[in-house]
């Protein structure tokens, strides 16, 4: 039996790590991997400050990509509805070659019974150091209705906002420019030449405003900057208005005289921060026994397509500092940051070092050196053998008289079910397959689906070990059956368990009610006081 076909039952021989155990080798910076693999709703509603969240769901497609040494310290833990994922999810990543890993004594609870704080939402430790970093810099900022003021008024006053361009086109302040916090210190200068113009950082909330906007001051810019209060949530709590489908990006070309100044003041900062520095031919010989290298180009997607360093992977210099637990789940683990500018490394790398990270960033090379393109692809093994249907033949079966239908089981993304799917399909979480073949009815004949189909084929091994009945797979998945014209279902038509692999966040959408919204705020001005009280988290601020 492989190790992705374990039934629920599997008892698992792994041994426990304590909870204080594991917190020595947070406090002491020692490489660890803590994983959560309940699904990311459950996970944002409670869990260990430096958890990363890999669900048991998808574990094969995730676990080499992100935990990428195999004898790294791995503790796995994660109950849902009364069920222990945590022994399925060591056998898995045992039969995934790693070698180390253990259970969390007690699980959950075990580390809240040894005095361990648990946080909600995600990303949290980047969302904690931020709010660090506003209290002991005094990052400027101006509330929602001084900032329509300043714009009613037409000061001079230009407003970027920090998020991903996606985040931007959802809602927006009128005037902002979309300029991804990444971007921001190597690019502000050509929207803002005029050292008199107050720029003006936001975002959703509060973390990606408070460090853009601190970047923006420790890189030397020589304008007045000051952060939205609270980003989009605090201009919607104001009563104001908000644009939607905006689509103002900062120019992709930047003046020399522009890049020198922003080099300059990204590599003082670095230097203060602790940074190291090393020449692109060097960079192998951090990938040594006994330590993870996670290795970033911090630059835009297409520049990143159009050439990178071998072996570098994409992460965008805000997003991997908002995102660092996503990114690189191992704490403790080296990384080293890649650009071509000398700017967006350097600054990414200020913040990590800041979080406590060992960080090193290469040397700006040719392009001569970036001789691997186009996206890079995750390492996951080989999907299982399993039969697949056509999405012809799979129309053909759902004309079938009733009691010889299929029933189609859909294990994608909950977003993407929502978005389209195949008609009479049921949405379900792979890790509750038993769950959900309780809620569908009954069938001789089970069809798996997902996007692309890739999922599905390890959900249904999980599944014969389910059920009697044929398990099938939709060739090419539910992109397939849309590239050959069939209709699609919208909407939770069918859930047959809870759409629970993914959390909604509080700041996300133009829907939220403003109770939510204030209760996130509130959240977050909490942090600093729990990240103390738990004392795991290493951060030092400059």
């Amino acid at each position: 039996m492989t190790a992705s076909a374990l039934p629920p039952s599997t008892v698992s021989a792994h041994p426990v790590l304590p909870a204080l155990t594991v917190r020595q080798y947070l406090a002491e910076r020692r490489e660890i991997a803590l994983i959560d693999v309940r699904e990311e709703d459950p996970f944002a509603h409670g869990h260990p400050l430096w958890a990363a969240n890999l669900p048991l769901s998808r574990l094969e497609l995730l676990a080499w990509t992100r935990i990428p040494r195999r004898d790294t310290v791995v503790v796995v833990y994660g109950e849902h509805d009364g069920i222990d994922l945590a022994p399925r999810a060591a056998q898995v990543l045992a039969g995934l070659g790693y070698t180390a890993v253990h259970l969390l004594e007690g699980g959950l609870q075990g580390w809240i019974d040894s005095g361990g704080e648990l946080f909600i939402d995600v990303n949290v430790p980047s969302k904690a150091f931020g709010e660090l970093v506003e209290a002991r810099r005094h990052t400027p900022s101006l509330e929602a209705k001084q900032v329509k003021a300043l714009l009613d008024s037409q000061a001079d006053v230009v407003v970027v906002d920090a998020r991903r361009f996606d985040e931007f086109q959802t809602m927006s302040i009128p005037t902002a420019t979309s300029v991804p916090g990444g971007e921001l210190v190597l690019r502000v200068r050509e929207l803002a030449p005029d050292p008199a113009t107050t720029v003006i950082v936001n975002c959703a909330g509060r973390t990606r405003s408070i460090i853009g906007t601190q970047s923006l001051i420790n890189a030397g810019l020589p304008n007045p900057v000051a952060a939205l209060r609270n980003g989009t949530i605090g201009w919607t709590l104001a009563g104001q208005q908000l644009d939607r489908g905006a689509s103002r990006q900062a120019p992709e070309a930047v003046g020399e005289d522009n890049r020198a100044r922003a080099r300059e003041g990204a590599r003082a900062i670095a230097e203060r921060a602790g940074v190291r520095r090393i020449a692109p031919d060097a960079v192998a010989a951090l990938d040594e026994p006994g330590r993870t290298l996670y290795r970033f180009d911090v630059r835009t997607a297409q520049e990143y397509q159009r050439g990178h360093l071998p072996g570098f992977r994409h992460a965008p210099g805000g997003q991997l500092v908002q995102e660092t637990d996503h990114h690189a789940p191992v704490r403790g683990a080296r990384i080293v940051l890649a650009d071509d500018d000398g700017v967006r490394a350097d600054m990414a790398a200020s913040w990590l070092a800041q979080m406590g990270w060992e960080v090193w960033v290469v040397e700006p090379t040719g392009a001569d050196a970036r001789t691997a393109g186009g996206p890079a692809s995750d390492a996951i093994p080989e999907a299982p053998s399993v039969q697949t249907v056509t999405p012809a033949r799979l129309q053909a079966w759902c004309g079938d008289k009733e009691e010889d239908r299929p029933v189609i089981l859909d294990v994608g993304p909950g977003v993407s079910y929502l978005a389209r799917h195949v008609p009479g399909a049921w949405y379900a979480i792979r890790s509750q397959l038993a769950q959900a073949l309780a809620r569908v009815p009954g069938s001789r004949r089970y069809v798996l689906t997902c996007g692309t189909g890739l999922l599905a084929r390890f959900a249904a091994q999980d599944l014969r070990e389910l059920t009697d009945a044929e398990v099938w797979v939709l060739e090419g998945g539910t992109t397939a059956w849309m590239d050959a014209g069939l209709p699609v279902e919208t909407g939770e038509s069918r859930l047959a368990v809870p759409r629970t692999d993914r959390y909604r966040r509080p700041y996300e959408g133009t829907d939220n009610a403003a109770a939510a919204m204030q209760a996130y705020l509130d959240w977050e001005f909490g942090l600093i006081a729990q990240i103390e009280r738990d004392g795991t988290h290493n951060f030092r601020v400059v």
